[in-house]
This record gives C-alpha cells, sequence and structure tokens, in this order.
C-alpha cells in the first residue's frame, strides 16, 4: 500500500505559500520616516524584515498587505521580536493616522519613486528579506494569513540567524 500511495498520489513537493526568490536585496534603503528622521534599511540588519511597497492612501490591497503582515508576524508570538515590518510608501500622499495607529509596530517610510523598481516582483507584493539581506519569499498584496504565517514559522525554526537580536532585545543590550 506504501508503494501505491507514494507513486499514484505523490504529495506536492511545493510546501510553501509565497513565491522563493532568489537575490540580494537593496543593501541600502535610504528614506525618511513620516517623522522627519532619516531612516537605512541596513539598520535592520539581523532581524527578519517582512517589506511592502505602496501608496501613501492605503486602501484597497495596501490595507490588506498591512494586516496581513501584522497578524503573521503576531501568530509568531515570542519569535516575533526577530521580524520587523517596514513599509514603503512611493507617493506623496500621507497615511491616515487611523491606518498608523493600527500599526504600532510597523516602520513607515516616505522613499524615491526609483526604490520599487529594485524590488525583484514589484510594488502591491509582500516580501520577506531574511538577517543577511537576501530576498527570500514574496506573497500577493492579498495573501491568505495563516499561509503566510506558516511560512514565516517555519523560516524561523529553521533559521537560528536573528536569535543574537532577539536575545539582545529582551536583556535590552540594544534598542529596538
Amino acid at each position: 500500500m506504501s508503494y501505491l500511495a507514494y507513486y499514484f498520489f505523490p504529495r506536492d513537493a511545493r510546501v510553501n505559500y509565497g513565491a522563493l526568490l532568489q537575490g540580494q536585496a537593496p543593501v541600502s534603503i535610504r528614506a525618511m520616516r513620516l517623522d522627519g528622521t532619516p531612516f537605512d534599511i541596513a539598520t535592520l540588519r539581523g532581524r527578519w524584515v517582512v517589506l511592502f511597497a505602496g501608496a501613501g492612501g492605503c486602501a484597497g490591497p495596501c490595507a490588506d498587505a498591512l494586516y496581513a503582515s501584522r497578524q503573521a508576524r503576531t501568530i509568531q508570538n515570542a519569535e516575533r521580536d526577530r521580524v520587523q515590518r517596514v513599509w514603503l510608501i512611493i507617493d506623496d500622499p500621507t497615511p491616515s493616522p487611523g491606518v498608523l495607529a493600527e500599526h504600532p509596530d510597523l516602520i513607515a517610510v516616505r522613499v524615491g519613486t526609483s526604490t520599487p523598481n529594485g524590488l525583484p516582483a514589484g510594488v502591491d507584493r509582500i516580501y520577506l528579506i531574511d538577517p543577511l539581506g537576501n530576498f527570500v519569499l514574496a506573497w500577493p498584496s492579498r495573501p491568505d494569513v495563516k499561509a503566510m504565517a506558516r511560512d514565516l514559522t517555519r523560516l524561523l525554526r529553521a533559521s537560528r540567524i536573528g536569535d543574537l537580536v532577539r536575545y539582545a532585545l529582551r536583556h535590552h543590550i540594544v534598542e529596538s
């Protein structure tokens, strides 16, 4: 029976929900936070980064992407300190205070219009960047939250990269 099941009912070889990516993330994305302070993505080295690039008005897919990334990070429980969410705002409108209040752990930064050209699948996708600065996955802007969280859980469990950051944050060695 096992041979029959193996050869005639093979399991799906793909277990990840997001599309696998290859390549280095932009080494430096310099931008301005909404409060006017400078931001450089290089400061997040050592942490997993869930990145979304979208319009500042944040309607439709943007709101879904921010919600999904927040929920997927929250589901990680104690491991969520290893994950940082970043929203690259690619146009002029400023996000509403209500949207920002719903996402207190989100780093929202305004970038130039050329920055999204460095994203392998373009804007309106959610990207996962590993602590070493490599693109890992791209999810749709309206993802299945549970599947996205499962991908993140598997990667955090399999990789010990970023544990030092979590240790430092827990013991107040560095600021978050």
